[in-house]
């Protein structure tokens, strides 16, 4: 696991005891969420949607745990039971099952299991249904992926889906399940035969959102080699005030990328680029506590939606800026690559 020191200094004891406090950066995030809740149901795309992301509310079930919402995280993992899909899976917007979403739905289960045990059923059948996607070659796959394409035309990197792979090596950790452990390690070594993995390449399907995914997600599977390699192009790019590019090149930024690198800079320990980005990025929160997915020239990504995942790898990237432990997924030790050096 990599995780801040549980020892804070007087500095940052003072920023935990600040970071509830009213209308502090993460409880207006808090209540972004709260607000653009769905009567009796998921967290909307964004605040002009009136539809519920099965994804994203997923993933924002630890996050809310971790910020003292427990009520308000369980009521949302019973809500994912209520809407899964007999085989397992979880559909994105527009009704397709992904592979993505169901993971992302399994942090979820897997934050609130020991409160709710009742959901351990739809864990493994989560978890059957990732399991299964992924193939005797480590790709994993989906029914479709129309939903990753930019306006641009571009479409979004599937190296992204080393995001898949954390929740179900921890899934199969705590269920003591084989079948789970052995598809997340096959991924892992799918993902770590391409020469490519963590080049940030100046094009817009591996923006920093994307890119984030891969470097936390390899932070989290015991990858830090590989991981330090793609955050060290990260910290090469960001500007002095602590903006980063959407990728090399980019005149626009992503607010949720920007986060997400915060989040895997800081589970590294490399708090100075993380705090950086997180200023920053707390000076460009909206009164409602949200964030449009990109700013500035050329931008290209729901450049008028507060976006309800940026809300959640911001109020991350603040809990572990402050020092609060997440609720996190213990790092993967990697089995021996005799094809790579020591």
């Amino acid at each position: 696991m990599h995780s801040s020191s549980s020892t804070l200094d007087p500095q940052r004891a003072s920023k935990v005891r600040d970071l509830m406090t009213a209308r502090s950066p993460v409880l207006k995030a808090i209540e972004w969420v709260k607000n653009n809740r769905l009567a009796g149901g998921g967290v909307a795309v964004h605040h002009k949607s009136r539809v519920a992301t099965q994804e994203v509310t997923g993933y924002l079930i630890p996050s809310l745990l971790d910020g003292g919402e427990e009520r308000l995280a369980v009521e949302l993992a019973l809500w994912e039971a209520s809407v899964q899909r007999p085989d397992g899976s979880l559909a994105a917007p527009d009704g397709v099952p992904y592979t993505f979403d169901t993971a992302q739905v399994v942090r979820g289960f897997l934050a609130v299991l020991d409160r709710v045990p009742l959901l351990e059923t739809n864990l493994r059948r989560a978890c059957d249904y990732v399991a299964g996607q992924i193939g005797a070659d480590g790709r994993v796959n989906s029914p479709a992926l129309d939903m990753w394409r930019l306006e641009d035309g571009s479409v979004l990197t599937d190296y992204c889906n080393l995001y898949v792979l954390p929740p179900l090596h921890e899934a199969g950790r705590r269920l003591g399940e084989p079948r789970y452990l052995d598809a997340a390690r096959r991924g892992l070594d799918y993902y770590r035969r391409k020469s490519d993995l963590v080049d940030f390449k100046s094009e817009s399907g591996t923006f920093s959102h994307m890119f984030g995914y891969m470097m936390e997600a390899l932070v989290d599977l015991g990858e830090v080699a590989l991981a330090e390699q793609g955050l060290k192009q990260a910290e090469r790019i960001q500007r002095a005030d602590g903006s980063i590019p959407a990728y090399p090149g980019a005149t626009w930024i992503c607010s949720t990328g920007m986060a997400q690198l915060a989040i895997a800079w800081l589970k590294l320990g490399h708090r100075e680029p993380a705090e950086r980005a997180v200023a920053y990025l707390e000076a460009l929160q909206h009164p409602s506590g949200g964030f449009f997915g990109s700013y500035g020239k050329g931008a290209i990504y729901f450049t008028q939606e507060e976006i309800s995942w940026g809300v959640k790898f911001f109020i991350d990237a603040e809990l572990l800026v402050a020092g609060r432990p997440l609720v996190s997924l213990p790092s993967v030790d990697p089995e021996p690559d005799s094809s790579r050096p020591a």
